[in-house]
């Protein structure tokens, strides 16, 4: 995995068309302020004072892309430990093109989980979101499990995936976790790196894993020592208020091996049947296992392979997947903004003066792509085929009338067929061995009668 030096050209192109935002958080022991990048140097505080601040040094900083029309209730993506929010960048322009706000963000550099959540709920607040709808991977999941739990208000759905709802088993597998935040950036890269499984794997799911691994080399020693220290800070996510119905937990096919599915479950197995996975995962099955058990009722969207970036080695079906979520929890699209986007590339930053800057830090970090400019309507592609392929999809999709006795009859007629297929195959497997076996025979039996003639 090392030596990865290339940018995909789709993100290239994505840096090109969506600008990165950034947010300077500044902690003092009485509260949090935030303040925008400005030439005068102010900080508004959420209490109203003013502080004068020559720079950003002692800040934290929120990194984060904001796409789409602002009107809608956004989808706020949360990376894991080695990600960044460049790794959405499939969805982002996926689901951007269809009307929906998307937006996706770094993990700052906090150091307990409550921190993490008075840090979130101060960035949402500057950027004006009230409702949102999260989707997290990994420690992301759990992260958005947290801030649902203690700010239930906010949070209207979640889609979760590898993710878990305690860290102690974390903890216990790592006994230098004390001394996480003194380890050298050398050992904290190299232990988030040995929980990516290094080949082999399926070519798109190889190139998933490069791209991760280029995102991990520019996380600071801060970044990765605090993103750890969240993963092993012992805490375990209680019972939230918000319904199962309004949860999704993506799995691949295998994981549901023996176990009792529900009609929507079946509808979705039968979008994807007879395909099994034998997938890695840095997330231990019984984590899995618990938070299934904990959401009964939670809506199953299973992919068909994908490791443990599936948003980025099967981007077609985690969009498909995040699109019919948004729709059954009541988010409606606005294709009709699509176009009417600022030239600035934008959908949700905090003011028209920051969109108008430009930030070296903009540019792709791994190799040196387009820096931050401005999207032309004309580069945009023709919402309009985009639609129409996407309802099409949707339609296939949400078969929901299907009944169960229905989807068992269809699973059933789909064995048989398949089994029909096999069945045929081996027959004519057997038949084209027939001529080499009587031709096989023959020799021998002729071998055998001369060498009883020699003797």
């Amino acid at each position: 995995m090392k030596g990865v030096s290339l940018a995909p050209g789709d993100y290239i192109h994505f840096k090109s068309q969506v600008p990165l935002h950034k947010i300077p958080l500044l902690w003092s022991n009485y509260y949090v302020g935030f303040y925008e990048n400005s030439d005068h140097g102010i900080a508004e505080c959420c209490s109203g004072c003013a502080w004068n601040l020559p720079n950003s040094i002692g800040t934290k900083q929120w990194r984060y892309y904001d796409f789409g029309p602002k009107v809608v209730s956004p989808l706020i993506c949360l990376p894991g430990i080695a990600g960044t929010a460049d790794i959405y960048y499939k969805q982002i322009m996926s689901l951007s093109m269809k009307g929906y706000r998307v937006i996706s963000v770094d993990i700052p550099q906090v150091w307990n989980h409550q921190e993490w959540i008075q840090s979130f709920e101060k960035f949402l607040d500057v950027i004006n979101v009230h409702h949102i709808h999260l989707y997290g991977t990994s420690l992301g999941g759990f992260l958005a499990q947290l801030f649902a739990q203690h700010r239930p208000r906010r949070v209207k759905s979640l889609i979760l995936s590898n993710a878990f709802l305690e860290t102690r088993s974390f903890a216990a597998a790592m006994p230098w976790a004390p001394i996480v935040g003194w380890s050298p950036s050398f050992l904290l890269k190299r232990y988030v790196l040995t929980g990516i499984r290094d080949g082999p794997h399926e070519p798109f799911i190889a190139d998933s894993v490069d791209f991760v691994v280029s995102q991990v080399e520019t996380l600071s020693r801060d970044d990765l020592a605090s993103r750890l220290t969240l993963t092993v800070d012992t805490a375990t996510v209680e019972p939230l208020l918000l319904s199962d119905s309004f949860i999704t937990i993506m799995d691949e096919v295998e994981k549901t091996k023996g176990k009792a599915l529900s009609d929507s479950s079946i509808v979705d197995m039968v979008l994807y049947m007879g395909l099994k996975t034998n997938d890695y995962s840095a997330i231990p099955q019984q984590l899995k296992d618990q938070l299934s058990e904990r959401y009964p009722g939670a809506r199953r969207a299973y992919l068909k392979t994908g490791g443990d970036f599936p948003f980025l080695s099967r981007p077609d079906e985690v969009n498909l997947h995040l699109q019919l979520h948004l729709r059954q929890v009541g988010v409606e699209a606005r294709p009709d903004l699509v176009q009417s986007i600022p030239k600035g590339g934008t959908g949700g930053s905090p003011s028209k003066e920051n969109d108008k800057k430009k930030d070296p830090d903009d540019q792709p970090k791994d190799n040196g792509g387009s820096p931050e400019s401005t999207s032309e309507e004309s580069q945009l592609p023709p919402s309009s085929e985009i639609h129409s392929l996407d309802d099409q999809l949707l339609s296939d999709a949400k078969i929901c009338s299907m009944g169960h006795e229905d989807a068992i009859i269809l699973m059933q007629s789909q064995y048989t067929v398949v089994n029909r297929i096999l069945q045929s195959a081996c027959e004519l497997f057997i038949f084209s061995l027939l001529p080499i076996y009587v031709e096989s025979s023959y020799v021998t039996s002729n071998n055998v009668w001369k060498f009883r003639q020699l003797m």
